[in-house]
């Protein structure tokens, strides 16, 4: 999909503000409403744009700690690699993982309340599970950048 300058333009405000009405989003590229709704139509379709979503703070929802946890598995078959990816998915603590080179096979980022709510979580779900082989974890103690939006 050939991308242009106000297509840029379009994405870098709704990446800002998904929420905008489609004579916002005009005005504010310069655009008419009826290319804005289109271009977004061509978008959601081509799979472009994945979702609109609200951000929520997660330290009004209770979710106050941050932690980056790097887990090695036990081996690499597909069955542990499978297992490790339903693991991953029945946890919405869990609300990143990446696969990753280096000493540790997976980065996850894990929001919870406290640490005692991460250590039960730790504890009873990533090293009860037999395919868990190791996990390293680092606390966030300050969060200096957090965006989802993408350079463009």
């Amino acid at each position: 999909m050939k991308i242009s300058a106000s297509d840029q333009r379009l994405l870098r405000e709704i990446q800002r503000d998904s929420g905008l009405s489609l004579a916002q989003l005009a005005e504010r590229c310069s655009m008419a409403q009826s290319t804005v709704w289109r271009r977004l139509q061509e978008f959601e379709s081509a799979k472009l744009i994945r979702a609109r979503v609200a951000l929520l703070d997660p330290n009004q929802l209770g979710c106050k700690l941050s932690v980056l946890a790097a887990i090695t598995l036990t081996d690499h078959s597909e069955k542990t690699v499978s297992g490790f990816a339903s693991l991953i998915e029945g946890h919405p603590e869990i609300v990143e993982c990446y696969a990753t080179s280096g000493k540790a096979d997976y980065q996850l980022k894990i929001r919870v309340a406290d640490v005692e709510a991460y250590e039960s979580f730790m504890t009873h779900t990533l090293l009860r599970n037999a395919i868990v082989r190791e996990v390293h974890s680092s606390f966030v103690l300050k969060e200096l950048k957090s965006t989802t939006e993408l350079p463009l």
